[in-house]
């Protein structure tokens, strides 16, 4: 089957009970046992509920995997993996990542015994040599946050492989319809599911996907043990998000493509980062990688905090709110939202400035969207 088929039928069948064509919400904590020689499939549902795994079923599939984990968020997700790691052992993380997987490596596992390396993942050579003898991880996203950098996939999991480290990417935002990187090497996918997947902002809920049997096997034992499992109206809402993933996908990135065009002419606008875009750095490197762009726009803006201030306060369709991918349109002001957590060095160093806006492009009218941003630029 085929994408759009898959993300409606893939661990979805009729329910065998009452024929019921959408997964039922399986809204109980415990399941009864027949005997004590031989327990059901389900016994708790910290372990294991018919409506969670309806959707890890589901976007393991969507993903090309054999195995789909999903928990209470991005961050739990994320933690899930880490917890493969054991103390001494040593991550190469890329050097742009998500303020809360930085967070994490910093304040949470560093102090627990995890070395990490940020390394520059678009320099295959000097990635390379970021790796030591203790390296057991790596760890990358691909387009970053919020700076949309593309790094190669293949080169990266071939060089990893090498290593016997375990290469993990974060597919958050561009989902399993626009970028697949298993089937580019990686070994592991983390996705915060809040965003594109279930894709009405109305859940919190994160996934990993793999086809290493392995690290599924521990994967799962701490998802049980640890027990930041989603809720099974969260995995029902993200069930029925899915269904229209393809679709939402599409529509966002039509608008993203018209508004990047645009803004990138406009005056008062410096800079314009957006994958789709022949003058981003590794345009080329997206087209080859990716079959789509995303929906995330990051600019520039002429000025300073000030004049960034009045921009996204006198914005009426795009919202001022944390997260991304949803159907309706969001502006994030990285310095004090997703970011935060990094120092002013850090922060600098990255690129991330008081001039710099990040566009979560909605499925909203594109002549709208466009007329709004224009309205709020006359302010600066």
């Amino acid at each position: 089957m085929r994408f759009e088929t898959l993300s409606i039928r893939a661990g979805q069948d009729p329910e065998p009970l009452t024929g019921s064509v959408i997964v039922p919400i399986y809204q109980t904590s415990t399941f009864f046992q027949k005997s004590l020689d031989k327990f059901g499939e389900y016994e708790y549902s910290r372990s294991g509920n018919p409506t969670r795994k309806a959707l890890e079923t589901a976007i393991a599939s969507l993903e090309g995997g054999k195995y789909g984990l999903a928990y209470a968020s991005g961050s739990a997700a994320t933690v899930g993996v880490l917890q493969l790691l054991r103390p001494g052992d040593h991550v190469v993380a890329g050097q742009d990542l998500y303020g809360g997987t930085y967070r994490l490596l910093e304040s949470v596992y560093k102090v627990n015994g995890i070395e990490v390396t940020y390394a520059n993942t678009y320099d295959i050579d000097e990635f390379r040599n970021s790796f030591r003898k203790n390296t057991r991880m790596v760890w990358i996203e691909s387009p970053t946050n919020p700076l949309l950098k593309i790094s190669d996939i293949a080169k990266i999991a071939e060089v990893s492989k090498s290593h016997n480290a375990l290469f993990v990417v974060d597919n958050t935002f561009l989902s399993p319809y626009f970028q697949k990187p298993l089937s580019l090497g990686a070994d592991i996918i983390v996705h915060s599911t809040t965003k594109y997947v279930a894709g009405h902002s109305d859940i919190i809920g994160g996934a990993v996907v793999t086809s290493n049997t392995e690290a599924h096997t521990a994967m799962k034992f701490y998802q049980n043990a640890g027990g930041a499992v989603p809720g099974t109206l969260d995995c029902w809402l993200t069930l029925r998000g899915l269904k229209t993933l393809s679709i939402r996908m599409r529509e966002h990135e039509a608008n993203s493509i018209y508004l990047a065009d645009w803004l990138q002419s406009h005056p008062k606008v410096r800079k314009v980062i957006y994958p789709g875009l022949p003058s981003h750095e590794h345009h080329e490197l997206a087209k080859k990688q990716q079959t789509g762009f995303g929906a995330v726009v990051s600019s520039y803006l002429d000025g300073g905090y000030e004049e960034t201030k009045r921009f996204c306060e006198s914005l009426k369709i795009f919202m001022l709110a944390e997260s991304l991918g949803g159907v309706e349109s969001l502006i994030c002001y990285p310095v004090k939202m997703s970011h935060a957590v990094l120092s002013e060095a850090e922060r600098q160093r990255h690129g991330i400035t008081a001039n710099l806006v990040r566009l979560s492009v909605g499925i909203e009218n594109k002549d709208d969207l466009k007329e709004d941003i224009a309205q709020a630029l006359e302010n600066i």
